[in-house]
């Protein structure tokens, strides 16, 4: 009897897809604010460039925050492989693993 997952977050590898594209939408939202605060800089618009640069800041700890998720979910991944598969994992990706990379 195989289990079905019934929700995206019922695996650890679908969570770990989620963190990625989670990650994909902060970076363009980056990006964005990027050009938004450029463009409050250019009009002098000083108390919209200081709610951009908070807005910034809170992104970039996101990211930070997400980032390590990601991390701890790849972990996770290789080893429920390792448990599942009863193998020895590749040396490469137990290094990673250990690094934090």
């Amino acid at each position: 009897m195989s289990y079905t997952p019934e929700t995206p977050f019922d695996s650890v590898e679908s969570a770990h897809q989620f963190v990625e594209l989670l990650l994909e939408a902060i970076e363009e939202a980056q990006q964005e604010i990027a050009a938004e605060l450029e463009l409050a800089r250019t009009n002098g618009a000083t108390r919209r460039q200081e709610a951009l640069l908070l807005v910034a800041h809170k992104l970039e700890r996101l990211s930070f925050h997400i980032s390590r998720s990601r991390r701890l979910l790849n972990d996770l991944r290789l080893l429920k492989r390792v448990l599942v598969e009863g193998g020895e994992p590749v040396q490469e990706e137990l290094r990673q693993a250990a690094s934090g990379d």
